[in-house]
Formats: C-alpha cells, sequence, structure tokens
C-alpha cells in the first residue's frame, strides 16, 4: 500500500483528489472509479469509515463489529468496492494524510503531514478536488464542563466503536440534535446505565412541515426504533431542559485518585433557552456525553474564497450547485460540509459529484433522494437550533476556550469594555481559538458572546497545525 503521494503517483496527477474517506468520501471515489478515473483517496484517520463508520482495530478482534452501527451493510459494500478499486489500481488510498493546503493550479496540489503524529509530509497533483471532510460537534460551554469524564456525544459513540470501551458505567447524555438518541442507544446497548437524556428543544419543531417528514419515512423509522430501545432501558427524555453546571468528586485511582464529574444540575429551559429560575434538580453520574449538533469543516475550501450559505441552525456550510459544484472550479463538495445531514445524504451527494465530475449525466433517483433528504436535514437543523439565551449558564470565570483557557469574563470584557464586535477581534484580544483544536471546541461560543447576528465562515491560510519545517519546504511559488 502507499504510504504517501509521492509512492502513488509514479505516472502524472490523479483525475480526482478525494479527502476524506467517511461516507461521502467513500461513495465518491468508488463510483468515479466506476466510471474509470484514476483516484486518490486521502484521509487523516487509520481506516475508511470517517467518524460514522468508525470501527475497532483488528488488534481488538471485535466479534460484531456491525453491531455498533446503523447499515453496517451498506459500509461493507464500499469497503469491497474500494478494496477492488485498490487491487485494480484505479484508487490510491491513502490513510494518516491530513491535508493541510489546497493550491489552486493545474492541476491541484494537495499539501499534507502524513504519518500518525503528522512527521512527514507530501505532495499530490489532481485535476480535481472532491472535499469530504465532514464536521466536529459544537460545543456550549458551562460550569464544569472541563472536567474529566465530560466527553462530546460523538466522543462516547468513538470511544465504544473504536475502542470498545465506555467514557463511564452511569452516563448523562445532553445537548441536543438527534445524535443524542444515537449515542444513547448505542450506550445502552453497550451496558452503560443512562439515567437522563437531557434535550433542550421541545421537538416541535419537526411539526412545522409534516410533508417532508412524510417523505423521509426511514428518518422516523430510525428515530421510533432509538426510542423503543431506549424504553427498554427506561432511559427518562427530559426535553427543553440543559446541563447547566457539572460537579467534580474524587474518583479512584491508584495514585490515591483524581477529581472528575460525579453528578449534573440539570435546568428547565424557557423559548430562548434561559434556565428558568427554581427548575434545577441534581442526577448523579460519573461521566457526561454532550454535543449540541455538528458544524461543517470547511477550512480549506474557504481560504479559496468558495462561496457559503448559513444553515437553520446558524452553522456556515459550502454552497454547491445541483452537481455538487463549490464556486471554485474544479473543487467539488458532498456530504457535511454541505449542511449536516447524516450517511444517507452524504452518500448520495458523493455519488452525484463523482457523475458530475466523471462527465455523466445524474441518476434521477439520487437526485430524488438528495432532496428529500437535504430538505429533512434543513428542518432538523432550525428544529435544534441553540437559543439566544444559553449564555446564562455560564459564570465570569467558566472557561470558554479549554486550549488557551480564555474564560467567559475574559471575553465580555473585550467585548464591553475593549470594543471587540466580532469573533476575530475577540480572538486577537484574549486568544481564544489560538489553540491546538483552532476553535473548532469554542468557535461557535465565542462568536454568540461576540454578539455576531450572523456566523461568518473562518478563512486560514492552513486547516490544520503544521510544522515550520513543512511550511519551509514548500516550494517558494
Amino acid at each position: 500500500m502507499p504510504t504517501s503521494p509521492s509512492d502513488a503517483d509514479p505516472c502524472g496527477p490523479y483525475d480526482l483528489a478525494v479527502i476524506g474517506a467517511g461516507p461521502a468520501g467513500l461513495a465518491g471515489a468508488v463510483a468515479a472509479a466506476d466510471q474509470g478515473l484514476r483516484c486518490a483517496l486521502i484521509d487523516a484517520g487509520a481506516r475508511p469509515g470517517g467518524q460514522y463508520y468508525r470501527h475497532p482495530a483488528p488488534g481488538l478482534r471485535a466479534a460484531r463489529p456491525d453491531r455498533l452501527h446503523h447499515h453496517w451493510p451498506v459500509f461493507a459494500e464500499l469497503a469491497d468496492r474500494l478494496a477492488a478499486h485498490r487491487a485494480a489500481g484505479r484508487i490510491s488510498y491513502l490513510p494518516h494524510h491530513h491535508v493541510h493546503l489546497l493550491e489552486r493550479r493545474e492541476p491541484w496540489r494537495l499539501h499534507a503531514a502524513t504519518g500518525a503524529d503528522g512527521s512527514g509530509r507530501a505532495t499530490l497533483r489532481a485535476a480535481a478536488v472532491l472535499l469530504a471532510t465532514g464536521a466536529y460537534e459544537r460545543q456550549l460551554p458551562f460550569p464544569g464542563w472541563t472536567l474529566p469524564g465530560v466527553v462530546t456525544a460523538g466522543g462516547a459513540q468513538a470511544m465504544l466503536k473504536a475502542g470498545l470501551v465506555l467514557p463511564g458505567r452511569r452516563i448523562v447524555v445532553a445537548g441536543s440534535g438527534p445524535l443524542l438518541l444515537a449515542a444513547a442507544a448505542s450506550l445502552t446497548a453497550a451496558g452503560a446505565e443512562v439515567p437522563a437524556i437531557v434535550e433542550a428543544s421541545t421537538y416541535l419543531g419537526y411539526a412545522r412541515r409534516p410533508g417532508v417528514l412524510a417523505a423521509t419515512p426511514g428518518k422516523l423509522a430510525e428515530g421510533v426504533a432509538h426510542g423503543a430501545a431506549l424504553a427498554r432501558h427506561r432511559v427518562r427524555l427530559h426535553r427543553a431542559s440543559a446541563v447547566v453546571e457539572a460537579h467534580g468528586g474524587r474518583g479512584v485511582a491508584p495514585a490515591g485518585g483524581w477529581e472528575r464529574v460525579e453528578a449534573v444540575t440539570v435546568a428547565r429551559l424557557d423559548a430562548d433557552w434561559r434556565p428558568v429560575p427554581g427548575t434545577e434538580r441534581r442526577i448523579e453520574c460519573d461521566a457526561l456525553a454532550i454535543g449540541h449538533g455538528l458544524v461543517p469543516q470547511l477550512e480549506l475550501a474557504t481560504e479559496l474564497g468558495a462561496a457559503t450559505r448559513v444553515v437553520p441552525d446558524g452553522t456556515v456550510a459550502l454552497r454547491v450547485d445541483a452537481r455538487q459544484l463549490t464556486s471554485v472550479p474544479g473543487l467539488w463538495a458532498a456530504g457535511e460540509t454541505c449542511g449536516v445531514g447524516g450517511a444517507e445524504l452524504a452518500l448520495a451527494e458523493g455519488e452525484l459529484a463523482a457523475l458530475a465530475i466523471a462527465g455523466r449525466a445524474p441518476v434521477a433517483g439520487l437526485l430524488s433522494r438528495r432532496r428529500r433528504l437535504r430538505a429533512f436535514a434543513e428542518l432538523m437543523a432550525a428544529a435544534h437550533r441553540p437559543g439566544a439565551g444559553w449564555s446564562d449558564w455560564l459564570r465570569p470565570e467558566t472557561e470558554v476556550c479549554r486550549c488557551e483557557e480564555v474564560t467567559a469574563g475574559a471575553i465580555g470584557e473585550a467585548v464591553e469594555r475593549l470594543g471587540a464586535t466580532d469573533a476575530r477581534t475577540v480572538k486577537l484580544l484574549t486568544r481564544a481559538g489560538m489553540g491546538w483544536c483552532q476553535g473548532r471546541m469554542c468557535s461557535s461560543a465565542v462568536a454568540c458572546l461576540a454578539g455576531m447576528a450572523e456566523p461568518v465562515a473562518d478563512s486560514r491560510p492552513l486547516s490544520g497545525p503544521v510544522r515550520l519545517g513543512d511550511l519551509a519546504a514548500l516550494p517558494e511559488d
């Protein structure tokens, strides 16, 4: 197996480079190879599948990894097709390749950090690029969210799917969005106790467009299946509620213990997500899995000036045409980069993009599926949009940027006393968003606290941390 694009590219540029090996990237790569294109499938992870199809390493010898996933046969078929195309030389699969820079040339140049530790570097050339970089979780901070034992909802699923471990034995699942139901169902199936799902929305937003729900019966069936599984485990759902504080205690460890979450305070929310005084209750737990939906990962495209749109949940996604082409010629996008909509939508968009890149006509069934699923995605985003009052959970000493330890009080001072009116100015004054994650954990919260009415797509020259030596090695032009 080639370990770098330079090893895999002895005969000139690829016809297509696909960045991301999740549902959209896998579907796009194998569909393009089906049409005769020579493809590179590039991914930062160790195995294909992305976050959605994350699965245990072979060394763990999982007997039934399919039991951790919905629609596992879909992934199995894609993996088989990928293997066949790799054997035939039509796809070069390049794991542990983090593309941090796209150069808009003829052909495109993709610069990547390689290896599990990112210590290597490689450059890849391709006539076209398909972005399938997925999304990351949106976090809204609250007192105690930095305690050990507090993880993201997707992180809890990743621990289970990839490591076959649980973040705790008694796990509260909280936040907003359909990921909470899926996460809770997975955790209970694995033996965890979930005393409560704490959902900040009311689910009433879905009733505003019954036609969209009727057009996607599979989504309804999936929700019913999750609900039935949780009912069997007697998991209680708290709607219009939020975890407003996590409490720490001394755990058990050979070295004498450490502070970790031992309980959470849950409060009812009003229509703007402000806690209702007097409704607080305490729930004992040893772990908290929390998240407020997903944020499309767009850095590679926005640095090139690709057009974006605001999604109903307040996030920013790439704007694409009917064939998944962005506003940048030669740059296509599929899946969560176009707005979070789930694996089924990502699969359809990846295949549509591949057909367009290969110069083939779109399949009517794919177009219809994308239309129905994209409409559901927009409805879902509107139903779970965070209310403006969530910041009432915060105290001045609550950390908002974990990497740089920037508090809500420091951000408030930057806005109220120093005159910051946007997230970038807050970043310059406080260093919020300048840490290792580059704002992925705190950017939504910082933008809200800065009083931004509309989100703005972040633009930066590089999409991830890069060593100075790798920058120096780039061609002068």
